[in-house]
């Protein structure tokens, strides 16, 4: 009797039957503490209270697929806010899951209002605004949300295959993408999204927070039945390198980095883009000379356009820059004049 009991133990052990956070730690989860403990030593700053409202609404999304993964009854490790970097590329994860046969890389949006993806896979959003008005979005599919966690999901490819040995680099080169899938979950619990004409292959890639599960259970129980399936130790193996060897931590001080920003009146405007140019860079994965170099950031501090007309008028940026990031460019510029 003893030997069975140690048997079924060792057989329970050796499949994962549960999820397990395996990281936690959260960069948005620090920064809310930190400007939640600036809001309460200052007195009220519109600016602050609206990065606030930015990171929580950020917090909450990652949160909600937190809480629907553990509700799950799949062996896997759940990985939040992975940050690896390849070369001048770098790439800013969500949540990376790890199941038996499958690794996901999730891109988390906690979107107010409906999704629409067309035909062409573009994401369209509309919402009622605070003055009751329809506010239509759209968002094309080289700037989507699915083709930013793909490029994250590429740059971990590229890090792969610098590491790998000759034989394994061809394997990683031609399979990579079979076992290493691309979700982007909508966390807001009132959306309605809308996928009905979208392309069959950005189907699978969307879903809802309340079906990540069930999107999860589809893939391993339609897998090749003579797929191996990784074991409990394995999992937890590749969990660990990723978080140890991979893994970006910046150990950074928000609460310092928020006062600088909110409270004392040295922020210029070069420090605002620049802050921006790096988030930017951050969510597209992509070099922030590919947002605006130094040489166009000192233009387009001289001039200070305010509109796209003006921007285009004045040759700061080449077209490309301007139809991916022109928008946000100057949005931050009018966001700063108004504040200051």
């Amino acid at each position: 009797m003893e030997f069975i009991n140690k048997l079924i133990d060792k057989m329970v052990s050796y499949h994962l039957t549960e999820p397990i956070v395996y990281k936690h730690e959260s960069e948005l989860q620090s920064k809310y503490d930190a400007l939640m403990k600036l809001k309460s030593e200052i007195k009220e700053n519109k600016a602050l209270e609206q990065e606030l409202l930015m990171v929580k609404k950020g917090l909450i999304g990652e949160n909600e697929i937190e809480y629907q993964l553990m509700k799950s009854d799949i062996g896997m490790y759940i990985l939040r806010d992975i940050k690896v970097k390849y070369k001048d590329l770098t790439a800013q994860i969500d949540y990376i899951v790890i199941t038996p046969i499958y690794t996901y890389f999730i891109e988390c949006k906690n979107l107010m209002g409906n999704i629409t993806i067309d035909p062409k896979g573009n994401f369209i959003r509309e919402w009622i605004n605070s003055n009751k008005q329809k506010q239509r979005v759209g968002i094309a599919r080289a700037l989507s949300p699915l083709n930013q966690v793909e490029n994250q999901r590429n740059v971990m490819k590229k890090i792969k295959l610098e590491q790998a040995s000759s034989l394994d680099k061809h394997l990683i080169q031609n399979h990579f993408e079979d076992y290493n899938k691309v979700l982007v979950v909508v966390a807001n619990q009132y959306t309605i999204l809308n996928m009905t004409k979208a392309p069959k292959s950005i189907q699978s890639k969307v879903v809802r927070a309340d079906r990540l599960n069930e999107r999860i259970k589809y893939d391993l129980k339609n897998a090749p039945k003579d797929e191996n399936k990784d074991s409990k130790s394995k999992m937890e193996e590749r969990a660990k390198r990723i978080v140890e060897k991979l893994c970006i931590n910046e150990n950074k001080d928000y609460y310092l980095e928020y006062k600088e920003r909110f409270i004392q009146t040295k922020n210029t405007l070069k420090r605002e883009l620049e802050r921006f140019r790096e988030q930017r860079a951050k969510e597209k994965s992509i070099t922030t000379n590919y947002v605006f170099t130094d040489a166009e950031l000192e233009e387009l501090v001289k001039y200070k356009p305010t509109t796209i007309e003006t921007l285009i008028k004045l040759k700061i940026l080449p077209q490309i820059k301007i139809k991916c990031h022109g928008q946000e460019i100057i949005n931050e510029i009018i966001k700063y004049t108004k504040n200051t």
